[in-house]
């Protein structure tokens, strides 16, 4: 029994890892990542106000308005979480009524890639998400006990914290390079200077991802401390249960010889 939790719980917690991952992620792509509160407390309308006039293939973007960007940015959201359907048509309306492309070829190879990327990870967190339940019915069925709270709580924190700590020590920025180098094809452009990239300019990149990064882990924490809690609720339940039916059954008497 011991050799099976060893093996068990593992795939559990790794594959409600995956399925918790993805279920943030999606409760926040359906409120557009709070770019709305991100650009309030980074001060894109500042930084959109200094580099859109700047940019070098599309002009006129300095005269959109901060209620345009949030639309934007929205729009880019869906597009991404659907294929990449639609990024090519996205655009910003001039004060004369002139519709402008938002982004130059270059920048929608870059956004299909990350929708791309997205897909692979929704196919991962269902895989994980049918990792979960399987091997947490066996577990039910074989009325294993769940392990130490206090120890799974240590660890997943001690995790985040092992990761962090690594990531500020190597310089966030330089690890978001590295990671895009590994993630996206090679040849693909994926850097972009202020002043060739209206899509970089809006999102202040990569400043709105560490901002969502940060909503991501406070998304993840709840849902992954709520399920944790579920699963321990219905475990200990399940043992309860079987003791008590384990205590309460007629034991049978030994034969004499």
């Amino acid at each position: 029994m011991r050799a099976q939790s060893y093996l068990i719980w593992p795939l559990i917690f790794v594959g409600q890892l995956l399925a918790t991952s993805l279920l943030a992620w999606h409760l926040l792509a359906q409120v557009n990542f709070a770019y709305p509160t991100g650009y309030k407390l980074l001060g894109l309308d500042t930084h959109i106000a200094e580099f859109a006039p700047r940019n070098r293939y599309i002009h006129g973007f300095e005269f959109t308005r901060a209620k345009d960007h949030w639309e934007l940015f929205a729009q880019i959201t869906h597009a991404v979480q659907n294929h990449g359907d639609g990024l090519a048509d996205i655009h910003f309306t001039l004060p004369n009524d002139t519709k402008i492309p938002l982004m130059h070829n270059a920048e929608i190879i870059h956004l299909q890639d990350v929708s791309n990327l997205i897909d692979q990870f929704y196919l991962a967190g269902i895989a994980g998400f049918f990792i979960w339940i399987l091997f947490l019915a066996i577990a039910y069925r074989k009325k294993l006990a769940f392990p130490s709270l206090r120890n799974i709580v240590l660890g997943f924190c001690g995790g985040i914290f092992v990761i962090s700590a690594i990531v500020l020590s190597l310089g966030a920025t330089k690890v978001f390079y590295w990671l895009h180098t590994k993630v996206f094809p090679e040849g693909h452009q994926w850097f972009f200077y202020y002043e060739d990239s209206l899509m970089t300019t809006l999102m202040k990149a990569p400043d709105i991802f560490a901002f969502i990064a940060m909503l991501l882990l406070v998304v993840l924490m709840v849902i992954w401390g709520l399920s944790t809690f579920g699963m321990a609720r219905l475990l200990k339940q399940n043992q309860r249960a079987a003791k008590k039916e384990h205590s309460t059954a007629p034991k049978q008497k030994k034969s004499k010889k």
